[in-house]
């Protein structure tokens, strides 16, 4: 971060050793004026360095973290530049970092001055770091309309950067999840192109239509589903949802991998990988990704974010919710916020504060939206403002009503999906372990962090 430094403030020191200098030679009399200009000039000096209510005392420069390696990123970067462009006052700086390697770096970067100001990360990340001192509280920017008129934000958007009752974050998108199928796929096989699985048991249904092995050695050629098990939106948890499972309970408290309705739900899933070859395992989120888009596959469960890429490559797909189960029909909605380092001071904070209401404005989330197909945070968008049929899908108000978030608000986190959950269900898929063995005690396992945190 960088800002032009108050010269009064260097000089005010200097200021006072000239009045203590006095002092020593002019005696009580001019100790006494001594005091009051040291008062007048440290109230001055208050005055100069605030800039009146916080602002920022000359430019200022943030750097700021974000994930959004994808067709997204560059829709971000032209809201950044289009806010830089708009004033002298404040200055973002914008890195893009994979996910994973942000989220490993940030820990040790936040205690570094050489840290990033501004951090974008998503609300099942946050409540980690917040636990951990490394992020400041963002409740001032929602106390009043002093930056923007808060009210009209998701309000799904914002409690996922609540932690312990503090708001650490301001949304910077709203991702739910949906199923996009491949309609040329879909057409091949003999079934209607406009109608996608609804459920489990038609999606079920479909995989031998949808599954083509031309050499028949075993190995599909085309597969039914892309579905990444490791460094990737966390699908497979929502699988466990809809079946009646999960992996922790929705007050944060207990595990739930040891369940019955959790077994029962995963070695259903874990069966159909393995035995019916549905999709291919081991696949991170991005290898799911490239394996759809190069039509390798008829159906994959992801966020707005591939739109774009799929429609520049010229895909014909369509997008709905993901297939039911038999016990519910959640969409894991996940939300990134923008998150802001202790370490800011004051005009640091509203030079960051500016940003996000830039963010939020309308103007902002009509390129957002129409750019990558995200749905607008704003809930009061101008009708016809969304011209990114997208936008519309992933916004619909039957669609952001069955989003649920996964792990917000849980401290350790990160710990929980990456250390011990997805560990267990990569050896259930790669047949090193059975879910029946693996699932409980990894469910041990959360229990444990969950009881060191509470």
């Amino acid at each position: 971060m960088n800002r032009s430094p108050c010269i009064f403030c260097r000089h005010l020191s200097t200021l006072q050793e000239w009045i203590t200098v006095e002092e020593a030679d002019m005696g009580s009399t001019k100790r006494i004026t001594g005091a009051a200009v040291t008062t007048v000039a440290l109230a001055l000096g208050v005055v100069a360095c605030s800039g009146g209510g916080g602002a920022p005392d000359g430019p200022v420069t943030l750097t700021m973290w974000h994930g959004l390696t994808g067709p997204d990123g560059p829709a971000f970067q032209q809201v950044v530049d289009e806010f830089n462009e708009s004033q002298d006052d404040v200055t973002i700086e914008a890195e893009a970092l994979p996910w994973d390697s942000l989220y490993q770096q940030f820990l040790t970067a936040a205690t570094s001055d050489d840290g990033p100001d501004i951090v974008a990360m998503s609300g099942s990340r946050l409540s980690q770091y917040a636990e951990q001192g490394v992020l400041a509280p963002t409740d001032d920017f929602y106390a009043d309309t002093t930056y923007m008129d808060t009210s009209v934000l998701a309000e799904g958007a914002v409690q996922a950067s609540l932690y312990d009752g503090v708001n650490y974050g301001v949304p910077l998108n709203l991702g739910p999840v949906m199923l996009y199928w491949n309609k040329t796929i879909f057409e091949e096989a003999g079934l209607d192109p406009e109608a996608p699985p609804t459920t489990w048991a038609e999606f079920e249904d479909m995989v031998p239509d949808l599954t083509v092995d031309e050499n028949g050695d075993g190995t599909p050629d085309q597969y039914a589903l892309a579905l990444g098990d490791h460094s990737t939106v966390p699908v497979f948890p929502t699988l466990l949802w809809n079946g009646g499972g999960g992996v922790i309970s929705d007050d944060g408290s207990t595990s739930l991998l040891g369940d019955e309705a959790t077994l029962a739900a995963a070695t259903h899933w874990v069966d159909l990988i393995r035995d019916e070859q549905i999709t291919p395992v081991g696949m991170s989120g991005a290898d799911a990704d490239q394996l759809f888009q190069s039509e390798l596959a008829a159906v994959t469960l992801n966020g707005p974010w591939l739109t774009t890429g799929l429609t520049e490559a010229g895909l014909d797909y369509g997008v709905t919710r993901p297939f039911a189960g038999p016990e519910g029909e959640d969409i894991l909605g996940d939300v990134v916020s923008m998150t802001i380092s202790q370490r800011l001071d004051e005009s640091e904070t509203d030079a960051a504060y500016t940003f996000f209401a830039h963010w939020q404005s309308i103007e902002s989330q009509t390129t957002w939206a129409n750019e990558t197909g995200f749905p607008a945070v704003r809930t009061d968008m101008p009708e016809g403002a969304l011209t990114n049929e997208w936008a519309a899908v992933f916004g619909a108000p039957e669609v952001l009503d069955s989003v649920r978030p996964y792990l917000t608000g849980v401290p350790n986190s990160g710990e929980i999906n990456d250390d011990v959950f997805t560990p267990a269900l990569q050896s259930a898929l790669n047949g090193s372990g059975e879910v029946a063995d693996l699932f409980p005690a990894a469910g041990e396992q959360v229990q444990a962090i969950l009881d060191d945190a509470s």
